[in-house]
């Protein structure tokens, strides 16, 4: 009985489970948007459940669900749909956009805004823009990619800071650059070697002074918010992972270069160095080096994220792991960083507590060369690429010591060789970012928050010359036969920010009003400590170990060794205000004050007050606009005020926030005085009227969307005015100082910032669809007034540079170069009355109106995708930049012939009277009045494609049974070609330097897939 009982209810539960297993089953389909368009990263959850997953880049979705069970269909800016499972295995959804909250949510400032009841102008662009680009760097991915922020790279060195202005140089003398806030941060602008591009989300710029006044004392140059990646709540583990490998070279350049024959014919012919004298066929004997591929190379890279979010009712995490190690294209040069991210978001049951967490975890790794841009031919390794020798073979270098006699500048390749063997610059960088955020309902409109945030950084840089390397034994006294040195340096910043607030949000009617109160403490922390080690052991040295130091003895001053250390504190506290009204969705405005104090001015000026208004009108909610073609048309205009308590800029690095900080105090020194005699004098004048630079900002702008948003775009005008430019004031020398440290002067930058986005052809999510854009800015800046009432001041680094009243910033002021003279071969120039002359004075000078800042600068592009297939580019363009070429310089100056490599063009030199030509004689006698010309003098305009991306989607049938959600393939570039009349290899670079480590060319290959 018990066995057939046995028998019997296996039966029924072997039907039972084959009739679960009938019902459960997996079910495909793509989500769009209301115009077609895939929705990629929409979110699909069983209702009721933690089970769901997300979009591929194609809209496609796989999950296993039970008949009758009910699949949630959401995406940020669109409404929610539900659908039942029936018996069809394919469910398409297509979600129209939610008139709530019209698109985008607009961050601004301490708080966000839909679209519609945003009244800033900014620019908000996602992950997709970001991620999975070769740079090392997340700020030179947005170069082009937003209008007014212009970004140069003057490096190639992996991870190299780049120079960020948003609408014009504001300041002359102090710091230009935005505020950067990474998940409520505050963060150094200049460093970002550390930190990991595919783990950001969004990255919005705040522009006008309604968006940047609320950060008072710090948002006078633009505010740039990067939001890092969370999860979802009611998601199940999702697992992704990215990965590439690169391969990046040297960019084109056009100097045309002469081989080992062709210099030392040019040797021949002026008698000097090793083909003074030779034959013909030993000049032809001689085999040619191309030093440039010696000391650059093919860098290979690559770049691994693994993340992991999921999220319940209450609480969401997302974890990232990441690890790149870049090589750069010139020797001696790399990157490795490893990073580790966890980011936490909770709530309440009941919604009235909601907080978030955020923790960065990094360390890199940077080999860096020494002296780049430097002109000594035994420490720069690009001069060695570009300017060495081609006759000179690698194979002839042995060691150092064989190099002292005879000591021959043409022999410069080879002391660089022996900087590589024996030099070395390591640099290694913990950096940690947090922040904490809480708020609390204490009403249904009244809510408390407060958020917390530090920056952390740990450097230690290591510089060794081995005790045998050509510089130790070059330099070495006479009886030091353990010469060399070790430098290290080890420098600490922690910056905290705190931010509390209580908010009072109420709806009446039609009418809804926002205010806002707010404290904000800052506190930043310096602290330096180093050695410089002089004598080094060979037999025991080993960089960055101290086995080797030779220790200081009676016999002799040789192995002295010094020490240094630095102590800075730095402070800002603040309090302010906002209040938001809006009317029925159609008139709004926004003020802002804010009050600030810095510790860099004297108690009678610590404080400053910084303001702003802002209004909005959404024409399109207006009655007589229905059935019009405008799916969105606002209008917005602000005006205010904002502060810079930068007023020196200290350069790269977190030391910025310690710069000048005692300006106000007098300072005295010690030295000779009359007749040689001990003596103390005055070596600062404080200034206790020193106060804030002021930037006074007006914008006005448009936003609309045409033709069921098929054309999207923005348009604003702006002008900004900066005041009380901190500069040198004269003053008389009596007191053995002739300058002042003051605010005067002023300046201003006013321009238009356009952003178009049209969807020319929609195929939806199973055709080709076709989207191009359009990112432009132009930007006029002047100086209003000097120092003095004076209409110029001559740049006292650089006689060819002034700021001059009605000019621009730095503008070049030189003599007219006009061709060289026929009869003589000498330079021809103009003079003051355009009179030929070959010897030009000061006098002669003119206002260029030209420098290094762009006219006009942004991108465009085209996005296409056709059934799993995408391709995009970016192409870059920059108008009204002009450079000296001092590397063209250097290749066409006859003097270098015997100790450098020329170009070609030297063949085209003057020999004979009548010749016409545009390179002087090579015995040329006035050749050092050129470089006060504008002979050298070379548009730096260009376009550039700055990006393309081609790849696979595969489609979510295709990912059947495979445990993958998403997969995708691509091969991407940057820098791929250029245009440009810029001879050099880097038309992008942002001043008129010389022997400089360029960008790079690069191709990366890459897979992402998700589980």
């Amino acid at each position: 009985m018990r066995s057939k009982f046995t028998w019997m209810l296996t039966l029924c539960l072997a039907f039972v489970f084959q009739f679960s297993f009938a019902q459960e089953k997996t079910v495909t389909g793509t989500v769009t948007d209301q115009d077609g368009l895939p929705l990629p990263g929409a979110s699909i959850v069983v209702k009721g459940t933690s089970r769901g997953q997300q979009t591929d880049f194609d809209g496609n979705y796989s999950i296993r669900v039970s008949v009758g069970e009910i699949l949630v269909y959401s995406y940020v800016g669109q409404k929610t749909v539900e659908r039942t499972v029936g018996s069809a295995n394919v469910i398409n959804v297509q979600l129209d956009q939610d008139a709530q909250a019209l698109e985008e949510v607009v961050v601004q400032g301490y708080r966000n805004a839909t679209k519609e009841r945003s009244s800033i102008a900014s620019t908000t662009i996602s992950a997709e823009k970001i991620e999975l680009r070769p740079n090392a760097s997340f700020a030179q991915t947005l170069s082009g990619q937003i209008p007014g922020l212009n970004i140069t790279t003057n490096t190639g060195q992996p991870g190299g800071n780049s120079t960020i202005n948003l609408r014009g140089i504001t300041s002359i003398n102090g710091n230009s650059e935005p505020l950067f806030i990474i998940d409520g941060a505050p963060v150094d602008e200049d460093n970002f070697r550390s930190l990991n591009p595919n783990e950001i989300a969004s990255v919005s710029v705040l522009k006008d002074a309604g968006a940047t006044a609320i950060y008072g004392n710090r948002g006078a140059n633009g505010v740039i918010i990067v939001k890092t990646k969370k999860g979802s709540f009611n998601s199940g583990l999702k697992i992704n992972y990215q990965g590439q490998v690169s391969f990046s070279e040297l960019q084109d350049n056009d100097y045309d270069l002469t081989n080992a024959q062709e210099q030392l014919e040019l040797e021949r012919t002026l008698s000097r160095g090793v083909g003074n004298g030779l034959t013909d066929a030993e000049i032809a004997a001689f085999t040619t080096t191309r030093w440039e591929e010696v000391f650059f190379r093919t860098g290979i890279s690559q770049n691994h994220t693994l993340s992991l979010s999921n999220g319940g009712d209450n609480v969401t995490s997302f974890t990232s792991f990441g690890y790149s190690d870049t090589e750069g294209i010139l020797v001696q040069s790399s990157l490795k960083r490893f990073n580790v991210r966890s980011n936490i978001t909770g709530k309440s049951n009941n919604d009235r507590f909601n907080y978030s967490t955020n923790l960065s975890l990094n360390y890199s790794e940077s080999d860096e060369p020494n002296n780049i841009g430097g002109g000594a031919i035994n420490r720069n390794l690009v001069l060695g690429a570009y300017q060495s020798v081609p006759y000179i073979s690698p194979d002839e270098y042995t060691n150092g010591a064989a190099l002292l006699s005879p000591l021959l500048f043409r022999n410069t390749p080879l002391f660089l060789l022996d900087i590589i063997e024996t030099f070395t610059r390591e640099e290694a960088e913990v950096r940690i970012i947090a922040s904490a955020n809480a708020s609390y309902k204490i009403t249904d409109d009244i809510t408390a928050s407060i958020t917390a945030s530090g920056d952390y950084t740990d450097e230690h840089l290591t510089r060794a010359e081995g005790p045998e390397s050509f510089n130790a034994l070059l330099f070495a006294q006479t009886g030091n036969n353990t010469p060399g040195f070790q430098d290290q340096n080890t420098t600490r910043t922690f910056s905290f920010n705190a931010v509390t607030s209580l908010n009072w949000n109420k709806t009446f009617g039609k009418h809804t009003v926002d205010a806002s109160v707010f404290t904000e403490y800052f506190r930043a922390y310096l602290r330096t400590f180093g050695f410089f080690q002089r004598g080094l052991n060979p037999a025991t040295f080993s960089p960055g170990d101290g086995a080797g130091f030779v220790a200081d003895n009676a016999a002799n001053d040789f192995f002295i060794d010094t020490a240094r250390a630095q102590r800075r504190n730095a402070g800002l506290f603040s309090y302010f205000g906002q209040v938001d009204y809006d009317y029925d969705s159609k008139y709004g405005f926004t003020g802002t004050i804010r009050r600030d104090a810095s510790y860099r001015f004297a108690a009678s000026n610590r404080w400053g007050t910084f303001y702003s208004v802002a209004g909005r009108w959404n024409i399109h909610n207006e009655p007589f606009m229905e059935g019009s073609i405008f799916n969105l048309l606002k209008l917005r205009a602000s005006y205010g005020e904002t502060g810079n308590q930068r007023i020196v800029d200290a350069g790269a690095g977190a030391l910025a926030f310690f710069a000048a900080p005692d300006l106000t105090e007098n300072f005295f020194a010690t030295g000779n005085g009359y007749g040689g005699a001990n003596s103390l004098f005055l070596s600062q004048i404080g200034n206790n009227s020193l106060r804030w630079e002021t930037v006074k900002q007006a914008n006005v702008g448009i936003d609309f969307e045409v033709f069921d948003r098929r054309l999207r775009g923005s348009i604003d005008g702006y002008i900004r005015t900066t005041e009380d430019l901190f500069q040198d004031s004269p003053v008389s020398a009596i007191t053995s100082q002739n300058v002042l440290r003051a605010n005067v002067g002023s300046l201003e930058n006013s321009g238009i910032d356009l952003t178009l986005n049209y969807d020319l052809i929609r195929g939806g999510a199973e055709g080709f669809n076709l989207s191009l854009n359009l990112v432009g800015n132009y930007n006029k800046s002047e100086i209003i007034d000097l120092p003095g009432g004076v209409e110029s001041i001559r740049n006292a680094n650089n006689n060819d540079l002034q700021l001059r009243v009605g000019g621009p910033i730095n503008e070049v002021t030189v003599y007219r170069f006009i061709g060289v003279n026929p009869d003589n071969g000498n330079l021809l120039f103009l003079d003051a009355n355009g009179n030929e002359t070959e010897n030009p004075t000061d006098n002669d000078r003119i206002n260029t109106g030209k420098n290094i800042v762009p006219d006009y600068q942004g991108s465009f592009g085209f996005n296409a995708d056709y059934k799993g297939f995408f391709l995009t580019t970016q192409f870059n363009y920059v108008i009204g930049v002009d450079r000296f070429d001092f590397d063209l310089r250097g290749f066409q100056n006859p003097n270098n012939i015997g100790q450098f490599r020329a170009t070609r063009d030297l063949f085209r030199a003057w020999q004979n009277p009548g010749d016409i030509t545009d390179i002087p004689s090579l015995t040329v006698t006035n050749r050092v009045l050129g470089n006060d010309s504008d002979r050298d003098l070379y548009s730096s305009d260009y376009l550039r494609l700055r990006f393309a991306s081609f790849g696979y989607n595969f489609p979510a049938k295709f990912l059947e049974n495979t445990g993958l959600t998403s997969f995708r393939a691509f091969v991407n570039g940057e820098n791929l070609f250029t245009v440009t009349d810029w001879r050099g290899f880097d038309a992008e670079a942002s001043f008129s330097g010389s022997r400089q480590f360029p960008t790079p060319r690069i191709f990366s290959v890459g897979v992402e897939f998700g589980f």
